[in-house]
């Protein structure tokens, strides 16, 4: 039923007209999770997202938090995040089509399971997010921050391509919806959806690497002449994910 309400908003756009606007993208993708005790860890992230292949800017986004094991299944996540948002395509996201910058602060809860032969990932994201915009096209940066909710939900399943070995191969597919909520939201009750296809593959124990194809569909926060607006970004994303256990250089010093 979760699912469902969460999907409910995309069946809507479906029955409306719109304005489509197609971009093709590559994004690399950094993550670095840092395990400091049993329960406590660090995350790091940088996404260089690119458009027009990766000739230009689309957008550029830091995330930082700090992670905590309820159990060896559940993790839970708080942190913060900023992205900078370029005026890539033949409608930008910005109505004046200028660069803006967000800052949001997040919290999230995955749940790890295995269902065989996938191993099986659920992801939910509570975000509160403050906006740059501009209220005048005179204007050289943002003057006001608006402030708004999104909940987002993945689902991720990933097959190993053996049974077993070292540095095992794996096919990964994940969907995430997201859903803006609260004041505030413009157009956006539906804000974009992702799916990646992906093939990936340890190097080592600390270093993994993935990369495939990566659909987006975002919905902008504003109508053009009456219509909504989505923009179709079709391309790919390769990840670098490093895991650095630090738990026995702590025990030795």
């Amino acid at each position: 039923k979760f699912l469902l309400i969460l999907l409910l908003p995309v069946f809507a756009l479906a029955q409306s007209t719109r304005i489509s606007d197609h971009n093709t993208i590559g994004w690399f993708a950094y993550t670095g999770t840092f395990q400091l005790t049993d329960k406590m860890g660090v995350h790091t992230e940088y996404q260089w997202r690119r458009a027009d292949f990766i000739e230009n800017w689309q957008q550029s986004l830091l995330r930082v938090g700090v992670n905590y094991k309820l159990t060896p299944e559940i993790t839970a996540r708080a942190g913060y995040a900023w992205a900078e948002t370029f005026a890539y395509g033949d409608i930008p996201l910005n109505g004046f089509g200028k660069t803006f910058t967000e800052h949001r602060a997040y919290e999230m809860i995955q749940v790890n399971t295995k269902v065989k032969p996938f191993d099986l990932s659920h992801r939910v994201m509570l975000e509160q997010r403050w906006v740059g915009r501009y209220t005048s096209a005179d204007l050289d940066s943002e003057d006001e921050y608006l402030y708004t909710n999104r909940l987002r939900y993945m689902m991720r399943w990933q097959l190993p391509l053996k049974k077993s070995g070292e540095r095992i191969p794996y096919i990964a597919v994940y969907d995430e919806i997201f859903n803006g909520f609260g004041n505030n939201m413009g157009e956006n009750i539906f804000d974009q959806n992702r799916v990646g296809i992906l093939l990936g593959c340890p190097v080592n124990k600390n270093f993994r690497i993935e990369g495939g194809y990566l659909n987006q569909i975002v919905q902008y926060g504003r109508e053009i002449d009456g219509q909504n607006v989505l923009q179709y970004n079709n391309g790919f994303i390769i990840s670098g994910i490093f895991n650095f256990d630090l738990r026995k250089k702590a025990a030795q010093d």
